[in-house]
């Protein structure tokens, strides 16, 4: 379904796969922009329902590759022309993340690098600093936590970050992360209060890009109950997973997916194995399958052996992932 809505909207745009030819030059204009915009925002819709899918990935990079063509082949303002870097790259940087999310780690790094040229050639404070924000996330999956944290430090570094406490917030609750990755738990925790309070500061109704309305009180739980796990805090953990499940939208089925994993794994680690079961069989079975789901489960499921295994709950969970993940 989302295939045939990109493909529509593509088309509309006029951001085809076929890169533009031809000595007739148009002068492209705001309604190119606002095309693209609403593409964007249909891909985001979409990877939020299902994952950072390969396809998802492959479509982000098509059109970043075809809005780049657009620019060469056509006449626009300086205006025109930074906004449509702008697009060209929050799509580049969507399809970054859809690698993320899927684990596709050195696609990720490929993506990451076009993305950064795209951000610069844009001028926007919020693309570069949702650029450098996601390359923390990057770094921190590939073991690099210095590089994770100067990524996120760079983030918050931005002026965006001055005039908008939301975007100081995720900063410092990229911040909070790391400093837990690095065995700073002082700093975490410090990181983790500054990253509430300017959330609490916030204007919910102030106009800003799409992509970042993700970001939101449940958001800064999830982010908080992952810090709190990475110092192996499980009953802040715990908390922190149920206060984002109250206020996750319901839309968001793979953040749900996400945090009922990390709730188990919680629970598990404060030796509640019955009741950790019943949270991962909370997950529906189709979700499961996705990469950051089911890494968190396969880790679950030899941690719940390890720990009790003639345990019947523990013993009838694994029976049951192996032919949820089949």
């Amino acid at each position: 379904m989302y295939r045939r809505t990109f493909l529509a909207a593509a088309t509309a745009a006029g951001v085809s796969t076929a890169t533009p030819s031809g000595p007739r030059r148009h002068r492209l204009n705001s309604n190119d922009v606002e095309v693209l915009r609403a593409e964007l925002v249909a891909w985001t819709t979409a990877e939020s329902m299902h994952g950072g899918t390969p396809e998802l990935e492959k479509r982000a990079q098509d059109i970043t590759d075809n809005v780049i063509s657009l620019q060469q082949a056509n006449t626009s303002s300086a205006r025109i022309r930074s906004e449509l870097y702008t697009v060209a790259a929050a799509f580049s940087n969507s399809a970054m993340w859809a690698a993320i999310d899927g684990e596709r780690f050195e696609l990720a790094e490929y993506h990451l690098d076009r993305t950064i040229r795209l951000a610069g050639l844009s001028g926007d404070p919020a693309t570069e600093f949702r650029v450098w924000s996601h390359a923390s996330v990057l770094f921190r999956n590939l073991d690099r936590p210095a590089d994770a944290l100067a990524a996120a430090e760079k983030a918050r570094a931005s002026s965006i970050t001055r005039r908008d406490p939301l975007f100081a917030s995720l900063a410092m609750s990229r911040i909070a992360l790391t400093q837990a990755e690095l065995g700073d738990a002082r700093s975490a925790m410090r990181y983790l209060d500054l990253a509430q309070k300017a959330l609490d500061r916030s204007d919910p109704n102030k106009h800003r890009p799409a992509w970042i309305h993700y970001y939101d009180q449940a958001e800064h739980d999830h982010l908080a109950m992952v810090t709190s796990m990475r110092l192996t805090r499980w009953p802040e953990a715990e908390k922190h997973a149920h206060r984002s499940l109250a206020y996750v939208r319901p839309d968001l089925q793979r953040n749900k997916a996400l945090l009922r994993a990390n709730l188990a794994v919680a629970q598990l680690g404060q030796h509640d194995i019955e009741q950790a079961v019943s949270t991962a069989h909370c997950i529906p079975a189709g979700m499961m399958r996705h990469a950051r789901v089911r890494g968190l489960l396969d880790r679950f499921t030899e941690q719940v052996t390890t720990l009790a295994p003639r345990n019947p709950e523990a013993r009838g969970w694994r029976a049951y992932y192996r032919t949820a993940v089949a």
